[in-house]
């Protein structure tokens, strides 16, 4: 079955390349993203790290399909996404990128379950109640499949918001400060979570950290500054 459906390779799954975005014009204009270049293997659970306005949140961004680049490809499973026109590059992104924020993002009016099987039914797909009812035990979450967000605790929610993303088994998960609105004892849950679906599902997740300690839990760590990107190589154990 070929993309926009899923597919599952063994390959580079991320690539991006020469990777531009700029805002304004002239004296006033910001290069935020400044020829950036990297790639990730299946499975692989990356960090990115850097001082607020380095560049880190346009990045994943723009490799998450979230916003335009000036120049340059992002390329997942082989895809070039910015080559696909506008409604198939939405279908492709809902089918094969999750997204996990710093602020949950689940709906008020859904429990848990539903909150975690909407995205499948938005794209018309009937959920696995299987992969469901496995995510539900590994979060922890079998207890409190009814409740409603409201009645949740901050890692609770966001440990539904990880099963949302993960439902629809996407190719890669871009985790955009998910442990930001938690203490350090939900933080430290969330990451230990992460690597351990990682290695599960050999799920590929983009995380943006700024967490020195949250970014030696993962495979390998990119540093961005001023719109560039250095790659850092393995992380500390």
């Amino acid at each position: 079955m070929m993309f926009p459906e899923r597919q599952v390779m063994d390959m580079k799954i991320l690539e991006v390349q020469d990777l531009c975005k700029a805002y304004g014009k002239g004296e006033a204009g910001v290069q935020a993203l400044d020829h950036v270049s990297f790639s990730v293997e299946k499975g692989e659970f990356i960090a990115i790290v850097g001082e607020s306005g380095s560049g880190k949140s346009t990045l994943l961004n723009v490799v998450g399909a979230l916003d335009n680049p000036t120049s340059g490809k992002v390329l997942i499973g082989g895809k070039d996404l910015f080559s696909m026109p506008e409604k198939r590059l939405t279908v492709f992104r809902r089918r094969n990128i999750g997204f996990i924020f710093q602020s949950f993002n689940l709906i008020p009016e859904l429990n848990v379950e539903q909150n975690i099987t909407f995205p499948l039914l938005l794209d018309y797909q009937r959920p696995d109640q299987e992969h469901v009812e496995e995510l539900l035990e590994i979060l922890g979450l079998k207890e409190r499949r009814k409740h409603l967000p409201g009645e949740l605790s901050g890692g609770q929610q966001q440990r539904v918001a990880i099963g949302r993303a993960l439902a629809a088994r996407p190719a890669i998960i871009m985790a955009d400060e998910p442990t930001g609105n938690l203490d350090s004892r939900n933080s430290q849950e969330v990451i230990t979570l992460l690597k351990s679906m990682s290695a599960k599902y050999r799920q590929t997740i983009l995380m943006i950290t700024h967490n020195e300690n949250h970014a030696d839990a993962t495979d390998r760590v990119l540093r961005m500054t001023d719109g560039r990107l250095k790659d850092l190589g393995v992380a500390a154990r």
